[in-house]
């Protein structure tokens, strides 16, 4: 005779309780590494999260330039007009980059700074000598774009100066330096205060919405003798 048996019903072996022991540790462990890259990134977002730009927006753009040229030292102590250089804001749509030759206008004759000067004096008298020329390292790329030799007599031939342009819009704006300067508005207004800048910086967004914000808040407003009616077509700006 045959007896027959039920079925066991004692649990899984020994090795597959620590089978799935081992498979849960190693999820465990998945888990909490993509849990702290989560934070990190999330952290190292949130960060940057006052750089975050739209497309098109360059705002606090502030590229170095080949001449270290202080618009704080020129606009801001010196006092200097803005269209001293920049002369072809009141009659021309752009307000162009001046020319080495301008430079020359003052340093022909201010070839270094006072303090550099003053010290190379004073070393001079007391080592009984003539004081040797002193020439800033700026100064001298000037110099050097215009070809000429120590005593400013051009020896060489010229080279433009490669400046990198900061204020950029797109191709299809049409935007008008000389409009806006003769009915009063201020370069600051959309430059921001350039006369505290050591290396310009652009300030403002200048995205369409800054525009036609502007154009709102002018509006009616009296510059001057004029009372001002900017538009907000859009074939002012596009067309």
């Amino acid at each position: 005779m045959i007896s027959s048996r039920e079925p066991s019903e004692a649990g899984p072996p020994e090795r597959d309780k620590h089978s799935r022991r081992t498979v849960g540790s190693a999820w465990g462990l998945v888990n909490l590494t993509l849990t702290l890259a989560l934070m990190l990134s999330l952290l190292l977002l949130g960060s940057k999260a006052s750089d975050f730009r739209l497309p098109g927006n360059q705002q606090g753009y502030t590229p170095t330039q080949p001449i270290a040229f202080s618009h704080r030292l020129h606009g801001g102590e010196l006092k200097i007009p803005c269209l001293y250089c920049h002369h072809h804001t009141s009659k021309s749509r752009y307000a162009g980059i001046p020319a080495s030759q301008l430079c020359m206008n003052c340093h022909r004759f201010v070839q270094a700074t006072l303090g550099a000067v003053r010290a190379e004096e004073k070393t001079a008298a007391e080592e009984n000598r003539v004081p040797n020329r002193i020439v800033s390292t700026e100064l001298q790329k000037i110099y050097d774009t215009l070809g000429l030799d120590s005593d400013l007599r051009p020896t060489r031939e010229m080279k433009p100066i490669e400046w990198t342009r900061v204020h950029n819009l797109p191709d299809f704006v049409y935007f008008d330096h000389s409009s806006h300067y003769i009915v009063g508005i201020e370069c600051t207004r959309c430059h921001g205060p350039v006369e505290t800048m050591e290396r310009v910086s652009q300030f403002e967004t200048l995205s369409m919405s800054w525009c036609v914000n502007c154009h709102r808040e002018y509006n009616g407003r009296v510059v001057g003798d004029r009372t001002l009616r900017p538009s907000i077509d859009c074939s002012v700006c596009h067309f």
